[in-house]
């Protein structure tokens, strides 16, 4: 695994625990943010994956065109897709006035982070942790 790999894992991880502790806060939620980490730690794990298999990295944010560039090498990947279609109207949708995300919400982002990080670690032959 090369660094540039690495160093996706590591934002991606960061975003995952900036996520968890966001939605641990009972005083002042930060739904919002909780929403927005989650989507982000699993934008830089799609974008980890594609790196390692030697694909190009676009700048872009979309959860959807990332799976389906990282499911050419990794087909059943694409199981993730509803989730991750889910995910990216989170992470856009409550950035900007006129929107807020909800304690669900903020719940379901996490949950989807959860499932589809394990399973991109899995993909990346990363413990489980």
């Amino acid at each position: 695994m090369n660094d540039s790999v690495r160093e996706w894992i590591a934002k991606a991880e960061e975003d995952f625990q900036v996520a968890l502790s966001l939605g641990r806060l009972r005083r002042f939620p930060a739904y919002n943010s909780v929403c927005f980490h989650a989507q982000q730690c699993l934008e830089k794990y799609l974008k980890a994956l594609l790196e390692h298999s030697g694909c190009p990295v676009r700048k872009i944010h979309a959860l959807p065109s990332l799976l389906d560039q990282c499911a050419e090498n990794q087909p059943l990947l694409i199981a993730l897709r509803p989730d991750l279609v889910r995910l990216s109207i989170y992470a856009v949708e409550f950035r900007y006035p006129g929107e807020s995300a909800t304690p669900e919400d903020a719940r379901m982002a996490v949950a989807i982070m959860n499932r589809a990080r394990l399973e991109l670690r899995r993909v990346l032959r990363l413990r489980p942790v």
